[in-house]
């Protein structure tokens, strides 16, 4: 009735995934066959014992006994020694025993045969979803196509090096992790990140193991070795979550070895107690307490959790959610509240070029000329960003060489034509200038959030540029469908006030703190988790780590730095905040299934024990109540592996 994790050595090559798939399939197939033949021979036994034969009924009932009952019978007893507890296989074991010594061979070999059938289609549902992640290696090519002096030549994956050429043609699936050298293309990330629809890449951007190559030939400069690559973390965090137990699981897995003690305690009492007490004949008595070993049995209830488990946690992999474990997936549907960082996890990290002033004295492409000449040679963040975006506004612009006077932190400076130019904050270029150009117009700008950069010519400022790391386009929902879900949103940045104000504002966020270090976010939240309860971050930097390790679940954006990653609970493949809102939702799903479940299999049982002292319930029945129940819990938990 348990499913046990494979290593994660198994995932090593795709050659071992096929040989994992292969051998699942070929248990299948065993447990089912001698399922089948048990039932044969039960058959061919119940028509010789009707014909009063039963020298040859009994041995065929045996045969039955031993074909059908073996594995069941061999792995409760290999898990009882392992593991020094009593299991739910043994109670099915004694109760088939039992009643072939009282005479109930056929009903003994229905039991046997009812329960080796649907522990082959429990092998087969739980295979299911561990297959869901095996299927995931079949994904990673095994060879590339090396590029050396304009020579392609057929590698093994694991030969790749940082720095090699690689050739991936139209239709081929990418090798490595990379960055692309020449060509265009689009590529199916669906591996990855879940996307549906293919992402057009150009020269320079990159690309991952495992996803497919469109209509274009590209060269790729491999950038990861085949064991770091973002595909081999996938699997490997998959595979590591599916060998951590959820509380609900560990909680059940304690409890079983209690309640098969409580059982057998109980079937003890009721092979006497009825006879003197109800005045039943010690035939019956003996049979129901052999019923009530079946149908008290919690095989339905051990199976609860684990396979619902495993679904969720094989859905979110294929949706671009990897959950490192299933405490983590269980215990995000507690969340009362998210934590967000800003730069890089609400907005998207870059600072874009939202508003431009220039004044009517200057030409505006003399402006735009001066000041992509001069920016283009800092290497501060916001003049690689003004640089980009008015570069779009006169394209045909050539950049030259100018010797500049950066001052760090302020701005910079530069001859360009004779004409002296100053580019950067106020303080740079003057308070007063700065505060007195276009009556004022700067300070409306800076209470939306927004960064200022002056430009002067000659000792006058002659315009002004206003930039903003803009808010990622599925911030604002994701945040109205947590707070729809009673979900406080809080924002915690190292920025200004005013521009975490701005922001805050502009999305709807609850609550904000600016200007916070590492550890005045892990200060705040500790109080929220006191004041609320299971609290919930998300980051992506270095300075979010510390906050992520708190937090009661962790959550990386994928694009994230390794300390992030590492750190984290839970990763977002790609920078969409949609994916915590679905991994609120899958969360939420997984934990109202196992309810279900759980509810189910406790009523079952409590109906057939009910049933059998009544004396309306034989064996087979209670059997099938009994393994009926088991499949079918285990078929509802397989429900999550549908959907987004």
């Amino acid at each position: 009735m348990k499913m046990e994790a494979s290593t994660i050595s198994q995932l090593n090559d795709s050659k071992n995934a096929d040989d994992h798939s292969l051998v699942s399939k070929w248990m299948e197939h065993i447990e089912l066959v001698n399922a089948i033949i048990s039932g044969v021979l039960i058959l061919l036994g119940w028509m010789f014992n009707h014909q009063g034969n039963e020298a040859i009924s009994i041995p065929l009932f045996i045969l039955a006994f031993l074909i059908g009952g073996y594995a069941k019978a061999k792995e409760g007893i290999e898990e009882t020694i392992a593991e020094k507890k009593l299991n739910v296989e043994l109670l099915m074991v004694f109760a088939a025993i039992g009643s072939a010594i009282i005479g109930y061979w056929a009903e003994g070999a229905i039991l046997i045969f009812i329960f080796a059938l649907s522990g082959a289609l429990e092998t087969y549902t739980m295979n299911k979803s561990q297959r869901e992640i095996y299927a995931l290696m079949s994904l990673q090519p095994e060879e590339a196509v090396l590029l050396v002096n304009g020579k392609e030549t057929k590698v093994q994956v694991e030969a790749l090096t940082i720095g090699d050429t690689i050739v991936v043609k139209p239709g081929e699936r990418v090798p490595a992790d990379g960055v692309i050298l020449t060509g265009k293309t689009n590529i199916d990330q669906a591996a990855i990140t879940g996307e549906s629809m293919p992402i057009e890449k150009n020269e320079h951007d990159e690309v991952f193991a495992g996803t497919v190559n469109g209509n274009g030939s590209i060269t790729i400069k491999v950038t990861k070795k085949s064991t770091e690559t973002m595909f081999h973390k996938i699997v490997e965090l998959v595979q590591s979550a599916q060998s951590e137990k959820s509380p609900s699981q560990q909680f059940i897995e304690k409890f079983e070895g209690t309640y098969v003690k409580a059982v057998l305690a109980l079937v003890a009492i009721m092979m006497v107690l009825p006879h003197f007490a109800l005045g039943w004949s010690w035939n019956e008595t003996i049979y129901r307490a052999l019923v009530l070993m079946v149908v008290a049995s919690p095989c339905a209830l051990v199976a609860s959790i684990m396979p619902a488990t495993l679904s969720a946690i094989s859905n979110g992999a294929k949706n671009g959610l990897l959950f490192k474990g299933g405490i983590h997936l269980e215990q995000l549907s507690k969340t009362k509240a998210v934590v967000f960082d800003k730069t890089g996890t609400l907005t998207k990290g870059e600072p874009t070029v939202t508003d431009m002033i220039v004044a009517e004295t200057i030409n505006k492409n003399e402006f735009l000329a001066a000041v992509i000449t001069i920016e283009n040679q800092s290497t501060h963040p916001l003049a690689k960003a003004i640089v980009k975006n008015l570069k779009i506004k006169l394209p045909k612009i050539e950049v030259n060489m100018l010797s500049v006077d950066e001052k760090t932190g302020f701005g910079v400076g530069a001859i360009l034509n004779g004409v002296e130019w100053k580019i950067g904050k106020a303080d740079f270029v003057g308070s007063e200038n700065a505060k007195n150009f276009q009556e004022g117009m700067s300070e409306g700008l800076a209470k939306e959030g927004k960064t200022i950069v002056y430009v002067m010519r000659d000792n006058k400022i002659v315009g002004l540029i206003a930039l903003k790391d803009v808010v990622r386009q599925e911030a604002k929902e994701a945040i109205r469908l947590l707070k729809a879900n009673g979900i406080k949103t809080v924002m915690l940045t190292g920025d200004s006030k005013a521009t975490a104000e701005a922001i805050a504002q502009e999305l709807e966020i609850d609550e904000f703190k600016a200007e916070c270090l590492p550890e005045d976010k892990v200060v705040e939240l500790k109080s929220l988790k006191k004041e609320l309860g299971t609290v919930t971050m998300i980051g992506d930097g270095i300075n979010d780590a510390p906050a992520l390790a708190i937090s009661d679940v962790g959550i990386a954006m994928g694009e994230g730095t390794d300390v992030a990653l590492e750190t984290a609970d839970i990763v977002l493949m790609k920078n969409e905040l949609s994916k915590l809102t679905n991994a609120v939702k899958l969360s939420h799903k997984m934990n109202r299934i196992i309810k279900q479940n759980i509810i189910f299999s406790m009523s079952v049982i409590v109906l057939l024990i009910c049933s059998n002292f009544f004396q309306v319930l034989d064996l087979p029945l209670g059997v099938i109540g009994h393994e009926g129940s088991t499949i079918l819990v285990i078929l509802n938990g397989l429900r999550l592996l549908k959907g987004n």
